[in-house]
């Protein structure tokens, strides 16, 4: 009884935080990670998204988002895998001169030649066979980069990622899986979703967040 009193405690702070998130304007966010879907996926989706992880990593959301559009125009669109790796040189030197760090504009196009390489729909049937585990065997998939493309790409799973530990620790000590997965039971809701409320909330409250379970 005790743990079911303790989860809809989770859940109906976590329902607080969700209308903090919508009131704030980030409402849209969580729309877009409920419509995530890995059948949906196209070729062009996944390089996409496998590139904005990719130059995600370790920098500030805003100065990605800024840079991106000319990324993209950088890898033409991401018209397809086969057209990227027929273009590799042009590519990589027009998104070195958007973004100086060539191991991860190198890790986008290796991305695109594994696509090519055995097809979009083969490499689909990967990701949902082998999840994260496939997904860490590209280039700068770490623990943290892995989840976050997965569920970018659709799969529903929780990144654990420096907020969402802290965030799953103050509630009593559990794993953001864990954490995410208990109030997914209250509310219906997609692990996903769940992180991406619980993360947006940390960020929009970087000084009291981790406090938000404990009040």
């Amino acid at each position: 009884m005790l743990a079911r009193d303790r989860s809809m405690t989770l859940a109906e702070t976590y329902l607080t935080a969700r209308e903090a998130v919508i009131a704030a304007g980030y409402g849209g966010e969580i729309d877009w990670q409920e419509s995530r879907s890995l059948a949906a996926l196209s070729e062009s989706d996944f390089l996409e998204e496998f590139a904005w992880v990719v130059l995600s990593s370790g920098m500030k959301e805003a100065v990605v988002r800024r840079l991106f559009p000319r990324i993209s125009q950088a890898f033409l669109e991401w018209r397809s895998a086969s057209t990227i790796v027929s273009r590799w040189r042009t590519c990589q030197r027009r998104a070195i001169r958007v973004f100086n760090h060539r191991p991860k504009i190198d890790a986008v196009l290796s991305a695109a030649k594994r696509v090519k390489d055995i097809g979009f729909s083969a490499f689909r049937d990967q990701i949902q066979h082998g999840g994260v585990d496939f997904i860490r065997t590209l280039a700068f998939m770490g623990p943290a980069t892995s989840y976050h493309l997965a569920k970018n790409i659709g799969l529903d799973v929780v990144k654990p990622d420096r907020h969402m530990v802290r965030m799953a620790e103050s509630a009593g000590g559990f794993s953001p899986n864990d954490l995410c997965e208990m109030i997914a039971h209250q509310t219906g809701d997609k692990v996903s979703v769940i992180d991406i409320v619980l993360w947006r909330y940390a960020t929009l409250n970087l000084k009291e967040y981790t406090g938000i379970f404990t009040r």
